[in-house]
C-alpha cells in the first residue's frame, strides 16, 4: 500500500486551483466573516493504517475516516448530532409513497484537480456522474481486479433493478441502465427503491455513495484518490521518528481552493491548510506528541490515563481559558470475536452451538474491563450486538452471556468435550490495535483455560490480512468490531443477515463474516425494514437480535466508550458516537476570556449525547 501510494503521488500531484477564500483586510492573518481564521494543519493520529481509499473498497473505520474528507455524495451527516444535511444536492424531496428520492444538484461543484482531466482542472459534477458512480456501486467487479465489497451494505434489496445490475455485472458490463437511477437532466436525478427505508438516506451519506469521475476511475482503477471533497489527497510517506528511531508513515491531504461549500456567515469551506495523519502504533508515544501540541486530539484514551493526566496537569484544564479539553462519550461501537461457523468444531452440524455458547459463558468482561482496559468501555457485552447507543431501542432487554463458570463448564460437557477432553487446539487471528487488541487476548487466552481447559493459541497479523482471512473463512475465531455506519441498530444485524453469505464457501463473504445463516433471523430482520413506525421497527429488531445471540454466532466482549482529549484552540470539531469526522468546518482560533474568566465557544470537560435516525 505504501509504495504504491508513494509511486502514486509521484505521478500525479494534485494541481492547486488559484481561488483563494475572501477574507478581511488582515491578510496576514486570513480573518474571514465572524472573525474565523483561515490556515493551519491539523494533526491527528490512527494507531491502525488505513487500508484502501477506493469507496468501494473500505471497509475498515480509518480509511472511511480519511475518504470521507476527499469524497463526498449527495448528502452527508451533521457532526453535532448525527442528523442529514445536503451537500452535492441542493435539495431532496421524497415521494408520498416513501419509495422515489428527487435530488437537484448544485452548479459549480467541482471534481479535484487532477492529470486525468483535460488541462489538469477538474470538470463540474453533473447527474450522469452520479448514475455512473451508482452503477459501479452495484457492479460485482470494478474490472478484472478490483472486486466491490461495499454493495451489500448499501444499495442491494433497496433500490430497484441493483440486484438485477449486480448479478449481470459478473458476466461483464450489463447491456441496460440501473432501472432505479434516472437523469432527469444535468442537474437532478431520481432513486426509486424497492420499499420505503428510513436508512437509506443515511447510506447516501457514505463514502461509498460518493460521486467519482469516471475519468478518474479508468486512470487509477482502485488506487483512485480523486474526489470532489474539501481536502484532495496530498502526499503518503514514511518518517523516522527523531525519539524513537521508529518508522512512521504520514498522510497529507491539502485544502481544496475550488471547494463550492460555504459556511452560514458566506465564507468558503474549508479553512484548514491540511490534515496530517500520522500512524503510530503507540498510545504513549501519541499522548506525548498531544502534549507537546504536535496533535491537535486524541481518540480513545484509557481512564487510567485520562485521571493521570488530569492530576499531573490540572492547571491546564483549570485555566481560563482551559489549554486542553476533555471530552467523553458513548459510541456507536461493539467489540466482539467472531466464529467461523464453517470449522468443525463450531459448526451448527454437530454440538457448535453448546461449544460457542460455552465460550461466551467463560468470558470475564467486566475483568476484562477493569484489569485490560482500564475502564476504557462503556460497558461489558452482555446483552446483543447493539450498542446502548439508541435511546428508543432497549439493548437491556437482548439477554446475552454474563460470566458464567459452571454453565460455561456444563454446555462444553454436554458438546462432548468434559474438561475440555479431547477439545482440538484453536486459534485466535487479531489486529494488535495499539496492543490493546492483544493484552485482551492474552487475558481471554487465560481465562478459557482456566474456566473450560482449552488451548487458544494467538495469531497476531497485519489488519489486511485480518480482513482478508475473515471474509474468506480461513481460521478458527477471529477479532472483529463495529461502528455504525448510519445511526440505527439496522446496521449491526446488516451483518448477521444470511442472504449475504455466498452459497459457495470458497467465496469471500464480505459482510456477514461468520457466515451465519438463520431464516427466522432473516425474516424478522425483513420486518423490521419494511416497518414504518419507529417502535415496530425496533421491536422486530430486537427479536432478531435475540435470535441471533442464542445462536451465538459471535462473542460480545464490551461497547465502547471514547475519551477525547483536544487542543483548546480548536473550533468546529464536534465529537460523535459514530466517530464521523467532517473537517470542512474545523478552524483554529485561540480562546478568549470573557467576563467571570470563562472561554468562549468551549468548556473544559464535556460530554455529549448519542443521536439516532427517525
Amino acid at each position: 500500500m505504501k509504495k504504491v501510494f508513494i509511486g502514486m503521488f509521484l505521478l500525479a500531484l494534485f494541481v492547486a486551483a488559484c481561488n483563494e477564500p475572501t477574507t478581511t483586510e488582515t491578510a496576514q492573518k486570513r480573518v474571514a466573516k465572524g472573525n474565523r481564521e483561515y490556515g493551519g494543519a491539523f494533526k491527528v493520529n490512527e494507531r491502525d493504517e488505513f487500508q484502501s481509499l477506493f469507496p468501494y473498497g473500505i471497509i475498515d473505520a480509518v480509511s472511511h475516516k480519511i475518504a470521507s474528507q476527499i469524497y463526498e455524495g449527495l448528502v452527508t451527516l451533521n457532526t453535532k448530532d448525527l442528523s442529514i444535511k445536503l451537500r452535492i444536492a441542493e435539495s431532496w424531496e421524497l415521494s408520498e409513497d416513501g419509495m422515489v428520492y428527487t435530488f437537484q444538484l448544485k452548479r459549480g461543484c467541482y471534481f479535484h484537480d487532477d492529470s486525468c482531466f483535460p488541462d489538469g482542472k477538474g470538470r463540474e459534477i453533473k447527474a450522469s456522474d452520479f448514475k455512473y458512480s451508482f452503477e459501479l456501486l452495484c457492479t460485482e467487479n470494478i474490472n478484472d481486479s478490483i472486486s466491490n465489497l461495499m454493495f451489500a451494505r448499501t444499495f442491494k434489496d433497496k433500490v430497484k433493478g441493483a440486484n438485477a445490475y449486480y448479478e449481470a455485472s459478473k458476466n461483464g458490463k450489463p447491456d441496460f441502465d440501473l432501472a432505479g437511477i434516472n437523469v432527469i437532466d444535468d442537474y437532478t436525478i431520481t432513486i426509486t427503491l424497492n420499499q420505503p427505508s428510513a436508512s437509506f438516506i443515511y447510506i447516501l451519506a457514505y463514502p461509498a455513495a460518493s460521486v467519482v469521475a469516471k475519468e478518474a476511475v479508468d486512470k487509477y482503477g482502485d488506487m483512485l484518490i480523486v474526489g470532489s471533497g474539501p481536502f484532495a489527497f496530498e502526499d503518503y510517506y514514511e518518517e523516522t521518528d527523531e525519539l524513537t528511531g521508529e518508522p512512521v508513515d504520514y498522510l497529507i491531504l491539502v485544502r481544496n481552493k475550488s471547494y463550492h461549500g460555504f459556511d452560514s456567515l458566506g465564507n468558503q469551506l474549508p479553512y484548514l491548510d491540511s490534515i496530517v495523519i500520522s500512524f503510530y502504533n503507540s498510545q504513549k508515544r501519541e499522548l506525548a506528541l498531544f502534549q507537546e501540541k504536535n496533535l491537535d486530539m486524541i481518540l480513545g484514551l484509557p481512564a487510567e490515563s485520562v485521571r493521570d493526566i488530569v492530576e499531573q496537569q490540572i492547571t491546564y484544564f483549570e485555566r481560563k481559558p482551559p489549554i486542553f479539553i476533555l471530552e467523553r462519550s458513548a459510541d456507536m461501537s461493539t467489540q466482539f470475536y467472531e466464529f467461523n461457523l464453517n470449522n468443525n468444531v463450531f459448526s451448527d452440524e454437530g454440538n457448535g452451538k453448546k461449544v460457542r455458547q460455552a465460550i461466551s459463558y467463560a468470558i470475564d468482561r467486566n475483568k476484562i474491563i477493569e484489569k485490560v482496559l482500564s475502564g476504557e468501555a462503556y460497558g461489558p457485552g452482555i446483552y446483543g450486538i447493539t450498542p446502548p447507543s439508541f435511546k428508543n431501542y432497549k439493548n437491556s432487554t437482548i439477554k446475552g452471556y454474563s460470566f458464567d463458570p459452571e454453565k460455561a463448564k456444563a454446555l462444553l460437557a454436554e458438546a462432548g468435550y468434559p474438561n475440555g477432553v479431547d477439545f482440538p487446539t484453536i486459534k485466535l487471528e487479531l489486529n494488535s490495535g495499539g496492543f490493546r487488541n492483544t493484552s485482551v487476548a492474552f487475558e481471554i487466552q487465560k481465562q478459557l483455560s482456566s474456566v473450560l481447559n482449552i488451548n487458544l493459541e494467538l495469531e497476531i497479523v497485519s489488519m489486511a490480512r485480518l480482513l482478508e482471512d475473515r471474509r474468506n473463512a480461513k481460521g478458527d475465531i477471529f477479532r472483529s468490531a463495529w461502528i455504525a455506519d448510519y445511526p440505527s441498530p439496522e446496521n449491526f444485524l446488516l451483518l448477521m443477515y444470511g442472504k449475504n453469505v455466498p452459497a459457495e464457501l470458497s467465496a469471500p463473504s464480505f459482510l456477514n463474516t461468520p457466515r451465519y445463516v438463520n431464516a427466522e433471523f432473516d425474516e424478522i430482520y425483513e420486518k423490521g425494514i419494511a416497518a414504518d413506525v419507529l417502535s415496530d421497527r425496533y421491536g422486530y429488531f430486537a427479536q432478531a437480535e435475540q435470535i441471533m445471540m442464542d445462536d451465538a454466532p459471535i462473542v460480545i466482549l464490551w461497547y465502547d466508550e471514547q475519551y477525547r482529549l483536544l487542543q483548546s484552540n480548536v473550533r468546529n470539531f464536534y465529537i460523535n458516537a459514530m466517530h464521523f469526522r467532517d473537517f470542512s468546518e474545523v478552524y483554529f482560533q485561540e480562546m478568549k476570556v470573557e467576563e467571570g474568566g470563562v472561554g468562549n465557544e468551549a468548556s473544559s470537560t464535556s460530554e455529549e449525547a448519542s443521536a439516532e435516525m427517525p
